[in-house]
């Protein structure tokens, strides 16, 4: 088994229940969803909600003020309209714009919003990474290509 893998990323949220019905509202449908986590599958990965401050208290760092915006979590796109509708779906969902998508320096077209917790995700299109027919990335050969 490769070691260069990730198979979870956890989402520390304030609210469990508003973070659900966001992430629902964006056309996310849960595969658990209990009192205090939530979990969506994704291709080869899922994706949980868990309270922030009982995700501290997991994390051996109890009372711990869990931060956000410090990395960003991607979704890449086949056209620049469909960058558009999810970001325009986002923001119907509740969440904050922080940069409309628009054309970018390393010719792709991008944007960025903030979920109700403050998590950061980034919607491209990158014309130099062709997405799998099942909507899966896999980096190009060519190390030119950004």
């Amino acid at each position: 088994m490769t070691p260069q893998r990730v198979t979870l990323i956890t989402l520390g949220v304030d609210d469990l229940p508003r973070a659900k019905a966001f992430y629902n509202a964006l056309g996310w449908v849960e595969a658990r969803a209990l009192e205090s986590v939530v979990f969506f599958q994704m291709q080869g990965a899922v994706l949980g909600l868990f309270g922030r401050a009982a995700l501290a208290e997991d994390q051996g760092r109890k009372g711990a003020a869990l931060g956000t915006g410090a990395m960003s979590l991607a979704q890449n796109f086949s056209t620049r309209a469909e960058v558009d509708t999810a970001f325009a779906t986002a923001l119907a969902a509740g969440a904050r714009a922080l940069k409309a998508p628009e054309e970018v320096f390393w010719g792709g077209y991008s944007g960025y919003y903030a979920d109700p917790d403050g998590h950061v995700w980034e919607l491209a299109m990158n014309p130099f990474w062709p997405l799998n027919a099942d909507g899966t990335l896999t980096l190009p050969d060519d190390p030119e290509q950004i």
